[in-house]
């Protein structure tokens, strides 16, 4: 490797690297609160790893590209303010030589973002979908908050003002076990405890409506025992598109396209414009490493002063159009007459524009 592309490599791979660590900084703050917050109710380790394994990858697919744009802007318009640009032109140095190393780093990352946005994003949608049935199953009543509704346990809606220890105080229940009727049971305060998948609650002061189903009315009792069976018992919620992998999102796709008369022609429509923009937004989002190099590294060199703010602004707006674009095909997704699927390449399209025309000007 000659020296000169050696130079730009390192100095590219340097400004990459430390605005990819700032990037999953700002990305995972969200994610390090709600972590903290879990701790602090008693979460366990096992399931904290497990938050934080299933939710940083996805970051990936953003902070990236993002990574690759800010870098490229950030060293060519470094490279173009110092001078060192027309010194390589006027020895002789092609744009193209120098940019090559760069292009050759962002289609690494495209080739990645292809298998992180297709397999490994996928499967942390599904687990973090999951997530709360292992909680419960591993800490049981202890993440149980008070001035809220829990809907986590089957056939039940439970909420409570206060907790003190294993003690809930002004508790309200909607027991939904029979069809078509809802009994609302109050009580002054519970003792809950557990019996192998079933949460028991002791509860005192109480007040049931109705009686039972078939005996409508209102009754008091100064103590009554309510069992929220396998209440602890692990649950998968309903997999959907975006915890599909990319052989199950296709062999959907197939299975849609198959049944043409089992399936209505707009539900069936309606769910291969989904499946359809779902599966290509994960391909514009791998493509987005390369075109942001691309489109970066001339608009950097067109920079001459202030680099620093100016790159980080062009990163700001460059960033902002292209997932704007990409934002607003993923909303006309139920409306295959938009064509979402196809309009979500608009802004690759347009990235690809402004790059042929950007780059022979530098050359």
């Amino acid at each position: 490797m000659k020296i000169i592309e050696r130079y730009v490599l390192q100095s590219f791979l340097s400004a990459f690297f430390l605005a990819w660590l700032v990037l999953s900084f700002v990305m995972t703050i969200g994610l390090l609160v709600k972590i903290t917050q879990l701790l602090i109710e008693g979460l366990p380790m096992r399931a904290v790893g497990l938050f934080m394994l299933v939710g940083f990858p996805e970051t990936l697919q953003l902070t990236v590209p993002l990574a690759l744009l800010v870098s490229s802007l950030l060293v060519f318009s470094r490279l173009s303010a110092d001078s060192e640009i027309a010194a390589m032109r006027a020895c002789g140095v092609n744009l193209l030589t120098i940019m090559k190393w760069p292009v050759l780093v962002a289609a690494l990352c495209t080739v990645l973002g292809f298998y992180v946005n297709n397999e490994i994003v996928p499967r942390g949608h599904d687990a973090r979908r999951n997530i709360r049935s292992l909680v419960s199953v591993d800490v049981g009543i202890d993440l149980l908050e008070p001035g809220r509704f829990i809907t986590d346990f089957p056939n039940m809606t439970l909420w409570f003002a206060k907790k003190e220890g294993n003690w809930l105080l002004d508790l309200l229940i909607f027991d939904h076990s029979t069809k078509g009727v809802t009994r609302e049971i109050r009580a002054e305060k519970a003792l809950v405890s557990t019996n192998g998948l079933n949460i028991v609650l002791e509860m005192y002061k109480v007040r049931v409506d109705p009686i039972e189903a078939d005996r409508p009315g209102v009754a008091t009792a100064d103590r009554f025992k309510h069992v929220i069976p396998d209440a602890l018992k692990r649950r998968t919620s309903a997999r959907k598109e975006k915890d599909m992998r990319y052989f199950e999102l296709t062999g959907e796709i197939r299975e849609l396209k198959a049944n043409v008369e089992k399936i209505p022609q707009k539900t069936r429509d309606k769910m291969l414009s989904i499946y359809r923009t779902k599966l290509q937004t994960r391909f514009v989002y791998a493509f987005a490493a390369i075109f942001f190099v691309l489109i970066g590294v001339p608009l950097g060199i067109r920079t001459h002063r202030k680099e620093s703010t100016i790159g980080m602004a062009l990163s700001l707006v460059v960033a902002l159009t292209f997932y704007l674009g990409v934002i607003v095909a993923n909303s006309l997704e139920g409306l295959p007459a938009f064509l979402p699927h196809v309009l979500v390449w608009l802004p690759v399209a347009v990235c690809a524009v402004i790059a042929v025309y950007l780059i022979p000007k530098n050359l």
